[in-house]
């Protein structure tokens, strides 16, 4: 919501400021121009990125678009389903998480856990990890094991928002490639009407106009937004791993959450109180606490 405000924010605010200089916005209003840039942007992209990074890309500005899902209110969720998870294992052994890490959307635990933890990513971070855990991997070395899986994971993530600023990058210099194009219909009109030969030189530079604000004022910040979201899903990772491992040296289930909030990032870490009420108390005492 807040990328969709910022995008009308700076084309209106450039167009306002355009229009209080009595600009004419007819002029501004150039396909040939806005086909030459972007279709060559896209065709960079095209030509540095294999398949997978493109539906990584086009997933990723969809994401931009509809916000982050990494809300406080997921982090209790989830942590009150990871809770109710490793107690099962506290009461009845780790055998007996074997059905709901292998099956995860029949398990009675999981299937009813959030949407962030119904994800792919989180869900196989989950339960390959507690996986590993059953069949008897120490929790040091499964710590170190979760340390590369994030690693991984986190360059992998950073792929689609290093290729769109590649392509953000390429947008002036494109703009300069129609502006010179522009330039050299001009010259091919040179001798006729002044009047044609200033709408041609005009066009020529709303190219390098058009390079410089797509890449400053809406790709380029698109990039830098999507690379925010991969860290919002490295920071939730890193709180499933602290938790787990946490519980596999020995610490309590309800004492695990109490470390896992602690690395929960500071503007979407919930209170001690509400992560206590969702817990114990269920879900109208974990509502109750929040307000």
């Amino acid at each position: 919501m807040f990328a969709i405000i910022g995008i009308v924010v700076v084309f209106g605010c450039v167009v306002a400021g355009y229009l209080m200089e009595h600009g004419n916005l007819k002029v501004l209003i150039q396909p040939a121009e806005l086909v030459t840039i972007l279709g060559a942007a896209i065709g960079t992209v095209l030509i540095a990125n294999p398949l997978y990074v493109l539906k990584q890309i086009a997933g990723g500005m969809a994401g931009v678009f509809g916000g982050s899902k990494y809300n406080k209110q997921a982090y209790i969720d989830s942590l009150k389903t990871l809770y109710e998870l490793l107690n099962k294992a506290r009461k009845d052994g780790l055998m007996a998480l074997e059905g709901d890490v292998e099956e995860p959307d029949k398990s009675p635990v999981l299937s009813k856990g959030p949407a962030v933890l119904k994800n792919h990513h989180a869900r196989d971070f989950v339960c390959d990890s507690l996986r590993m855990a059953i069949t008897g991997v120490d929790a040091f070395d499964l710590d170190q094991m979760l340390d590369l899986d994030l690693e991984v994971h986190h360059h992998s993530a950073g792929i689609p928002p290093s290729a769109l600023n590649s392509m953000a990058d390429s947008l002036p210099g494109l703009g300069i490639v129609a502006a010179v194009l522009g330039i050299v219909i001009t010259m091919g009109a040179l001798g006729g009407p002044p009047e044609e030969i200033g709408k041609k030189v005009a066009a020529a530079l709303v190219g390098t106009f058009l390079g410089i604000l797509l890449c400053y004022g809406l790709v380029g910040p698109i990039a830098a937004n999507m690379v925010k979201i991969a860290d919002d899903e490295h920071a939730f990772l890193y709180v499933l791993r602290v938790l787990m491992v946490s519980f596999l040296k020995g610490t309590a289930p309800i004492m695990a959450v109490e470390v896992a909030r602690r690395a929960v990032p500071g503007h979407v870490r919930p209170s001690f109180k509400e992560v206590e009420a969702a817990c114990r108390g269920g879900g109208a005492a974990a509502a109750a606490a929040a307000h």
